[in-house]
């Protein structure tokens, strides 16, 4: 699909849980359209236990880019997505990390690193398949 189309699926909140398999509700916080300030409560299935995180977007530059951050158990999280037009589609580039910001996720960020990259990636690669079967249908 087109660059534009493709942003557009990907920062469709008020589409996410009915998209992406493993969100299992979505709630906007802000008002107005998708961009910088917008901030949401995600639940989704993590380890087969549903988890809520409090997200928001600090960077935005439509349709080439977006950046999510958020702050977890003393971790900051960060995700940049990137798109770029490829012929007649859009690669899409999207980038996780996690910065341990206590001491204790200091001291146990090399071992839960190991062992949520796995985790995360396999968690990336559904939502991406996801999104990507809907910028194909043309939905």
């Amino acid at each position: 699909a087109p660059v534009e189309r493709v942003f557009t699926v990907f920062t469709e909140l008020d589409k996410a849980a009915e998209r992406i398999p493993d969100i299992v509700s979505l709630e906007i916080l802000s008002d107005g359209p998708f961009g910088e300030g917008t901030r949401w409560r995600e639940t989704r299935v993590m380890f087969k236990k549903e988890a809520t995180e409090e997200m928001w977007v600090s960077a935005c530059d439509p349709p080439r880019s977006y950046t999510v951050e958020a702050e977890s158990h003393g971790m900051h999280y960060g995700t940049v997505f990137e798109f770029t037009p490829d012929g007649d589609g859009t690669q899409v580039a999207w980038t996780f990390s996690g910065t341990p910001k206590t001491l204790g996720t200091k001291l146990l960020s090399p071992i839960f690193g190991v062992l949520m990259n796995g985790t995360m990636k396999k968690c990336m690669q559904r939502d991406l398949e996801a999104l990507r079967a809907v910028c194909e249908r043309g939905e």
